[in-house]
């Protein structure tokens, strides 16, 4: 069951916005910010990205005041995870693989504004030839691709046995169109935009658009609501971060522990992307695996990676609007 809406003084109550240097740049990302907030069940969440709008945003603060005002049991203790490799130069790959001790699937980047189709071949090949023949290797366009460079792309990428592309165009109606083109070739689909920013997640699974969904705890609006779309959903589903904090790892842990398909691993391994974190216990993957737990939040922490004050102002204007929207609501 879905939490009353708590009043805002109580989301304020305890709320700190932090801003986490990135190890190296990420969805075009460099510093991560997010606000982090105590509920009665513990540490939880908001932090939608800085470009969306407060009715996007609506579901992200929905996801906190569920995980922080509700007592979610853990089905397992641990979930398997991927390493994430941003769109680097391959020198750097086995340096980073390195930092996701026994992870055996890598997720990597791809069609990134400023490279080329080459560059991601170099790349991907290397993640092969690092990680060896028996590692699972998606990779991850965030909906770049035209349908015609996607074609091209997966038929150069093809050959070194990716588990599945995911998001490799922006609509439902390209990757329609893109899974029929590249039948026969081997690449199974999967969304993720196409999931986590409409207005109907279950769209791109009624259309035939995907072989594989992936899924993510803030943006469908928490733990409870993003079981319902896995359920109704009869496709295989990964739960992935949205380049969270410990805290918001911890909320996708939950959800991959109950309802995530067996034989994929989660994409909560990105702590390792981050220069700090708001815990002195980060969700880190340790053999290959994250524990499935609530993360406490360190005093100190928040107070060194404290967001300058004009951004700490800006977040909670931005609760305060979207508080007001589910209010409405």
């Amino acid at each position: 069951m879905v939490p009353t809406l708590p009043p805002l003084t109580d989301l304020l109550a305890d709320a700190h916005v932090v801003a986490l240097p990135m190890r190296v740049r990420f969805r075009g990302i460099t510093v991560r910010e997010a606000l982090v907030l105590r509920g009665p069940a513990g540490w939880t969440e908001f932090s939608p990205f800085v470009e969306y709008d407060d009715r996007e945003s609506a579901a992200w603060l929905r996801a906190a005041i569920d995980f922080g005002w509700t007592a979610h049991e853990p089905a397992a203790d641990a979930v398997p995870v991927n390493a994430t490799v941003p769109a680097i130069a391959p020198a750097g790959v086995a340096d980073l693989l390195a930092r996701y001790p026994g992870c055996r699937t890598a997720k990597v980047k791809v069609a990134e504004p400023g490279t080329t189709v080459e560059d991601d071949v170099s790349r991907v090949a290397e993640v092969r030839r690092v990680m060896g023949p028996d590692a699972a290797v998606r990779v991850d366009a965030n909906g770049l691709w035209s349908v015609d460079q996607a074609v091209v792309a997966l038929e150069r990428l093809a050959p070194f046995d990716l588990q599945y592309a995911e998001q490799p165009c922006r609509t439902v109606p390209e990757l329609a169109a893109l899974r029929r083109r590249i039948d026969g070739l081997g690449v199974r689909i999967a969304a993720d935009e196409s999931v986590r920013k409409a207005s109907d997640p279950l769209a791109v699974a009624r259309a035939g658009a995907a072989d594989v969904l992936v899924v993510k705890a803030q943006p469908l609006g928490g733990i409870t609501a993003a079981q319902a779309v896995i359920a109704e959903a009869g496709l295989p589903c990964v739960v992935s971060s949205a380049l969270d904090t410990s805290v918001g790892l911890g909320m996708g842990a939950f959800l991959a522990a109950s309802a995530m398909s067996p034989g994929y691993a989660a994409g909560l391994g990105t702590a390792v992307l981050f220069e700090g974190d708001v815990t002195s216990a980060p969700l880190l993957p340790t053999a290959g695996r994250i524990a499935v737990r609530r993360v406490d939040v360190s005093p100190d922490l928040v107070a060194r990676f404290g967001a300058p004050p004009e951004r700490a102002a800006w977040w909670r204007a931005r609760l305060e609007r979207v508080h007001a929207l589910l209010a409405a609501a």
